[in-house]
């Protein structure tokens, strides 16, 4: 599996949560600043283009999740910029517990075959 695969398929259940979780956590930030911090996090693993996260935005936007408005950039450019709402805030305590459940699970599949 190339580098790019393996990338693809992190984001696909995952996207959402991310941005949720940085929203959560830096307050409003526009979609460059939101595609930089998940870069960063990552440790340079995830570099989302604009054709992956635009599509998120729009998704969570509509979902009422995250809600958006103009404003200027640090460079004093024209941006749009997203924050999370009390639904999003909502939707990042129940996808963590989903994804707690999933890796606690997960664990237990690794320790399993580890001992065999």
């Amino acid at each position: 599996m190339s580098t790019r695969e393996a990338k693809t398929d992190i984001l696909q259940g995952t996207l959402d949560l991310m941005v949720l979780r940085t929203l959560a956590t830096m307050g409003a930030q526009h979609g460059f600043g939101l595609a930089q911090r998940i870069q960063q996090i990552s440790g340079g693993a995830l570099d989302l283009n604009q054709g992956t996260l635009y599509p998120a935005l729009l998704r969570l936007e509509h979902r009422g999740w995250i809600r958006s408005r103009w404003g200027v950039s640090d460079n004093n450019r024209r941006a749009k910029f997203y924050e999370i709402t009390a639904a999003g805030r909502r939707q990042v305590e129940k996808e963590s517990e989903g994804w707690a459940r999933t890796v606690a699970i997960m664990d237990r599949f690794e320790r399993l075959t580890e001992t065999e």
